[in-house]
């Protein structure tokens, strides 16, 4: 028996999947499987091409799934395989993010079959036997168990339709140039994948990321089985991308994708690997190592190990032990395994009892079969397979059983004796004979499984395409190869329901197949297909609509409203539905309408008519263009509807003098004609005062102002084709009562008054009812009603009047009719009162001979206003109270002085105005009269309890408040000496406040405030810290360089910023191009190791310190560089000459001189040559520009642009481009003139000034450091040394100008201050 073992991985962007096969022996190989749980699938090959019997040595293979799923942790209690049959029409697919892999076994009459090496890897899944082992008790086989009919039913298979299915192409590529192409290599070879973007239309490189199957990001798997490489190529504009596969491993085959992202651009390649096996001897296993679990940061670090990913874990192969630990393990004794396991370094202990247990009961030798039944057998379906055993003990008992079930003789199970061998045969195998088997002997049992192979199903005969029209009947008829086979119907690609309630009857006859559609509508058009597991076959069927024919059309119709309404037509085909239509919208059935449809007739049926069914109505059957119409007119005779006016005896009563508007409901259809009439003459609509108007569904008769003369009966009269009808309505004018005489106030209060009246003398013919009374301030026109129900008496009172203010009041009377016109005003009156007391009247401060008191203003002040507020206060012992201020005091706080040392007082206080003097408020308790002392206590913000930090330049201002009386000394100590002056410090009574403009490091420290009052003394110590940037690290060194690695040591910088260092920044840069990247980040300590460098480059390096303040602003190079040199490579480089690609600054297009309108921007543009890349430096009338908002300077590919933002007439002048480089410079100059438009030619005169437009420190200062640059980089200038290099030798190594400009000048001022201490 020999397995082949073969993985396929899912494809992704619809690449064709891959797949690798891998020899297995069946002795040799080894289970490894621990905590993958595998489903095996059993599937049949499609379009299996048969062999006769006498050439065909071997049997038909069979297809094994393999799906692994998720790792599960824990002890496995059987690694068998579980073995499917195929799933039936492909109902269940698998998922798309699912692995599967096939594995093919094929019997073979070997005997002794070769051995193969199996995968290095703790989670792959391999199989000592093509089948799985016997269980070890007599029970049976656990991977039997709760299967139907002899089928395990756990994982999912992939139907064959699916592997031949057509894949369609990927999208055109939209980035890459040149895709990865799928290759092929042997196990522990090199292999390499290139992908190339072109650049030419990119600001930015591209994000590139490699994929392995759907989901496995490779960026994290890099190590010495796989790297990645960029480059990028200047001349060309092309990104190349490298995947190099190094010593690749059999479980390294299967798809690869390759994506490429850039802003909103995207796109994606599949390719595949393929991993050959090299033929090799049987190789033993070590159990150390196979039971030994790998961990993160060894040497197998970067292998692309899927399966172990899933649990974590990585795998690392160990040399040969010499010492045979299975042999000591199988000689201990259980309690001596942990410490075994633990002195050979073996940490799975529990795999490795299992497999010791299962090892032991391996070599037990069976006493009652000489020869045991096979692992597996296979049948074709119809066939007969015979299972044989030897019987070492011919006498034993033997017993036949089938999942467990004993098997008794039958024709189809037929049991033989030849000698010591007993045979069961099995007949006319079919699927249900797919089960496990197992033969008893005594007390021993040995087991077996029978695989029954069902041939595939051909199309024999295909669908025939079909053409009908709607209500026929379609038959859609195939041929099978086989009887009873299980097909599957689709259309369009979906499935057919076959339901109960399903349009579709699915019927089957011997190989004849039918589908059948009883009454076909115009949706069962589509292409359907008959799918079998031998192929495919499909058909187009058409279903198109009868011709309609109207057999009666409507007919248009009056109807009388109420009577019913009828509508019907006769249309052929009469199973045809259709829709009805008003105006346009859809009639939908109700109560009230009912809508038949019976063979040919269509009918459409409206009880009780109303006014809104006239209209058009059209019918319009379903599917066709074509539609019936007709015209429904209601008529109804004219009426005048009375009962809406809702008055008694239809008469309406109105006063006089206001507008009467009778709106009466009418109907009828057509409309009707209305004439109003009175008495003999007509109301037409054209009348002043007096006319008729009418509209669709009321007539109105309107008064503009209403007289006594207007009383009388009015007629109305309407007529329409369909009849007459006439009503009557009578009006009453009435008029409201005569307004009262002035009313009388009699007594006023602080915000009250009493006022009386006489009633008016006419009441209008209605009784008067009651009164309104109103007020308004004298000053003011708008008056203010203070009852809201009627007053019976002729007395009131108004309330909540404002002190101070003259009022007027007003009475109206009311009868039935309405209200009178207001009297005439009353007489102004003022409304006056005093003010409450003040309140909350406290000591505020007591001395020995004043007392100091304190209130609040009253709650409620008088109209009169608040004049100033009278202290009294009286010795405790006496009735006498004495005026404390002889002037009335406007403040809330008063002294009491002259008091008698030691006595007691009370106090109390009056608030003064026009009106008298308020209630008084008094002290609850005596106060004594001597001064009280509060000791001091310093009350520290929370903020400042911790060490208070501030960077340097900041400003530092700290307010601690403090309590003490008299008022405390105030003194403030830094280290136990006095502070600096440079430090302000403001004291008042509460808080004392430490001010530091521009904070320096040399403000760090303690700092002690004390507060003393008389012997009595508070402290309070307050810790400030000024942080700056850290200095650079120190003695930075390459301290070793091996493979792609480098190692960097270093010392902590002498300047920490005064503050803790937390970390370290490391860069990179390539001598050829010495652009600097960013390593390592926050790393913690002095020495690191720098990996994945390139072959063949040599690296420079430099350190970056860091504190919470931030980067040092210098960084610490290494001296020397590192050549990572390829290991077991010598190169020999020929000899070249090398151009000299170097030359001087040269504009090849010059500045032009420009006009600019102000206020929209300007750009000046030019173009220069040169090698190295030289500085270009902008200015404006020979000032640099550097730092200026307005501006904003780009140079792209040798193109140098100036623009200028929202220019003013003050930004014209002379604007020079200069380039400089080491062997020269060159400059370019042009004009700019500021244009303003009329209208913004005044604006400018005010806002755009010289004065304003100018900003000293800006212009002058660029221009002060352009002098100094040019005398410092200038040919033939002095030589500068910063850290051992010279200016030339840091500008070879690419270090920017800016950069080398600060540390010269720093260098400089250093110089200048030893210079200056000397």
């Amino acid at each position: 028996m020999s397995v082949t073992y073969s993985e396929n991985v899912a494809p992704v962007s619809g690449d064709a999947p891959s797949e690798n096969s891998v020899e297995i022996t069946p002795k040799e190989a080894k289970v490894a499987t621990k905590d993958t749980e595998v489903i095996v699938t059993v599937t049949e090959p499609e379009a299996a091409v048969p062999i006769p019997a006498a050439e065909a040595p071997h049997p038909q293979p069979i297809i094994i799934v393999v799906t692994e799923l998720e790792p599960v942790e824990g002890e496995v209690t059987d690694t068998s395989p579980i073995v499917t049959e195929p799933v039936e029409n492909g109902h269940n697919e698998p998922e798309p993010t699912r692995a599967e892999k096939h594995v093919e076994v094929t019997e073979v009459k070997e005997e002794e079959p070769s051995t193969s090496k199996v995968p290095d890897k703790d989670d792959d899944v391999t199989a000592s036997t093509p089948s799985p082992p016997p269980p070890a008790d007599d029970s049976d086989p656990e991977s039997t168990r709760g299967r139907k009919d002899s089928v395990w039913s756990l994982g999912d298979g992939q139907p064959p339709e699916e592997i031949d299915k057509q894949i369609e192409p990927p999208p055109l590529s939209t980035l890459l140039i040149e895709r990865p192409q799928s290759g092929s290599i042997t196990v522990g070879g090199d292999i390499t994948f290139v992908a190339k973007v072109e650049a030419k239309d990119l600001l930015r490189k591209p994000t590139i990321k490699w994929f392995k199957g759907k989901w496995m990001d490779l960026a994290s798997k890099t190590g010495k089985h796989l790297q990645l490489k960029e480059s990028f190529d200047r001349f060309s504009k092309i990104h190349t991308f490298e995947m190099h596969i190094i010593k690749a491993k059999e479980n390294y085959a299967g798809n690869y994708r390759c994506e490429v992202t850039y802003k909103d651009k995207f796109d994606s390649c599949s390719f595949d690997l393929e991993v050959k096996e090299v033929p090799e001897g049987s190789q033993s296993i070590d159990i150390r190592s196979a039971f030994k679990r790998s961990s993160e940061g060894q040497d197998d670090a970067g292998e692309l190990d899927f399966s172990g990913l899933l649990k974590h874990r990585e795998h690392k192969q160990e040399e040969t032990p010499e010492v045979d630990v299975w042999e000591i393990l199988k000689n201990a004794r259980p309690d001596q395994y942990e410490k075994i396991a633990f002195t050979y370094g073996i940490t799975d202990l529990r795999g490795l009892l299992k497999r010791l247990k299962k090892t032991k009961k391996e070599e037990k030798k069976s006493e009652a079969f000489a020869k045991r039944l096979e692992p597996a057998y296979q049948a074709d379906k119809g066939g007969k397979i015979r299972l044989i055993v030897d019987l070492a003990d011919p006498t034993v008992e033997l017993k036949w059983y089938k999942n467990g079930q004993e098997i008794r003789p039958t024709p189809k199970y037929i049991f033989e004796h030849k000698g010591t061998q007993r045979i069961m045969v099995i007949n006319n195998c079919q699927i249900n004979d797919d089960a496990a088997y197992s033969v008893t002997a005594g007390d021993e049992k040995c087991t077996t499984e029978l695989f029954v192979k069902e041939l595939p199903v051909n199309i024999v005969k295909e669908l025939e395409p079909v053409k009908t029209t709607v209500n026929e009947r379609i038959e859609l008829e195939c041929e099978v190869s086989e009887e009873g086979a299980k097909v599957k119907w689709m259309k369009n690609g979906v499935e057919v329901p076959t339901g109960v309630r399903s349009r579709y009857r699915v019927k089957s006859e011997g190989t004849r197949h039918w589908l059948i559609i009883d009454d076909a509508s115009k949706d069962d058009t589509g292409t359907y297909s008959l799918m079998a597991t031998g192929g495919t076959s499909q058909a187009h069927v058409q279903v198109d609509l009868k011709p309609l024919k109207i057999l009666m059309d409507l007919q248009s119709m009056t109807v009388l409203l109420g009577q019913p309404l009828k509508l019907n037509c006769e249309i052929y085909p009469g199973n045809v539905p259709g829709r009805w239509y008003k105006n346009g919208q859809l009639i939908q059935p109700n109560d009230r309408i009912n809508i038949l449809h019976k063979l040919k007739n269509h009918n459409l049926d409206i009880e009780s008519s109303t006014i809104h069914d006239a209209g058009d109505y059209t019918f319009v059957p379903e599917g066709y263009t074509q539609t019936l119409s007709a015209k429904v007119h209601i008529i109804d005779p004219p009426k005048v509807h009375l009962e809406a006016l809702n008055v008694q005896d239809n008469t309406v009563t109105i006063v006089a003098g206001n507008k009467l508007r009778l709106e009466i409901p009418i109907s009828g259809e057509p409309a009707p004609r209305v004439v109003w009439m009175k008495g003999e003459r007509v109301i037409l609509d054209t009348g002043s005062r007096v006319r008729a108007e009418t509209f669709a569904d009321h007539t109105c008769l309107t008064i503009d102002i209403t007289e006594r003369e207007d009383t009388g009966n009015y007629k109305i009269v309407l007529q329409n084709e369909a009849g007459e009808d006439t009503a009557s309505v009578k009006v009453k004018v009435v008029d409201i009562p005569d307004p009262p005489e002035a009313p009388l106030v009699t007594s006023v209060g602080g915000d009250w008054c009493t006022m009386t009246w006489d009633p008016p003398r006419y009441d209008g013919g209605s009784p008067i009812l009651g009164y309104f009374i109103e007020r308004k301030k004298k000053q003011s026109s708008r008056w203010m009603r203070l009852n809201f129900d009627l007053c019976k008496e002729t007395t009131f009172e108004p309330k909540k009047m404002i002190e101070g203010v003259p009022y007027e009041v007003r009475i109206f009377a009311v009868n039935a009719i309405g209200s009178s016109k207001p009297s005439e005003p009353s007489k102004p009156f003022i409304p006056l009162a005093v003010t409450s007391e003040p309140t909350m009247l406290i000591v505020d401060d007591v001395t020995d001979t004043t007392v100091t008191m304190k209130w609040r203003p009253p709650d409620t002040i008088g109209a009169a206003g608040l004049d100033g507020y009278q202290v009294e206060y009286c010795i405790e012992g006496t009735d006498e109270w004495i005026i404390a201020n002889k002037e009335l005091t406007e403040k809330t706080r008063y002294t009491i002085t002259g008091l008698p040392v030691e006595g007691k007082i009370l106090v109390r206080v009056k608030a003064m105005n026009a009106a008298g003097a308020s209630a008084p408020r008094t002290t609850q308790h005596s106060i004594l009269v001597k001064e009280v002392i509060e000791p001091p206590k310093i009350r520290i913000p929370r903020h400042l309890k911790q060490t208070y930090i501030r960077k340097v330049g900041e400003v530092v201002n700290l307010v601690v408040p403090f309590v003490g009386k008299p008022r405390p000394k105030v003194t403030w100590l830094k280290e136990g000496q006095p502070i600096e002056q440079t430090i302000s410090i403001r004291n008042s009574d509460c808080d004392s406040i430490m001010f530091i403009r521009k904070a320096e490091r040399k403000h760090s420290g303690k700092y002690e405030l004390s507060v003393q009052v008389e012997n009595h003394i508070d402290t309070a110590m307050l810790d400030i810290q000024i942080v700056d940037l850290p200095g650079p690290p120190q003695a930075v060194k390459i301290d070793e360089v091996w493979g792609t690695n480098v190692a960097l040591d270093w010392n902590p910088p002498k300047d920490n910023g005064n503050a803790p260092i937390i970390g370290y920044t490391i860069q990179k840069a390539d001598k050829k191009t010495m652009e600097w990247y960013t390593c390592v980040e926050h790393y913690h300590r002095t020495c690191v190791t720098i990996s994945d460098l390139v072959v063949g480059n040599e690296y420079f390096f430099r350190i970056y310190s860091e504190n919470m303040v931030g980067l040092s602003e210098n960084a610490t190079a290494t001296k020397d560089s590192a050549l990572i040199v390829k290991e077991g490579l010598q190169l020999k480089n020929p000899e070249y000459c090398d151009r000299d690609f170097t030359e001087p600054p040269t504009f090849t297009q010059p500045l032009i001189n420009t006009f600019a309108i102000a206020g929209y921007n300007a750009t000046l543009n030019c173009s220069v040559r040169a090698n190295p890349r030289p500085k270009v430096i902008w200015m404006k009338n020979k000032i640099t520009i550097i730092d200026d908002p307005r501006y904003r300077m780009f140079s792209n590919q040798g193109v140098c642009t100036l623009e200028i933002r929202k220019p003013s007439p003050f930004d014209g002048g002379v604007y020079t481009c200069k380039a400089v480089n080491d062997l020269g410079e060159a400059q370019v100059d042009c004009k700019l003139e500021v244009k303003v438009r009329r209208g913004q030619m005044s604006a400018s005169k005010n806002t755009n000034t010289p004065e304003s437009s100018f900003k000293p420190g800006t212009h002058q200062a660029d221009a002060d450091e352009l002098v100094v640059m040019k005398a410092d980089y200038g040919v033939g200038s002095r030589r500068q040394r910063l850290g051992g290099f010279t200016f030339f030798e840091l500008m070879k190594r690419g270090v920017p100008l800016h950069l080398i400009d600060k540390y010269m000048n720093e260098s400089e001022k250093s110089e200048s201050e030893k210079k200056g201490s000397n």
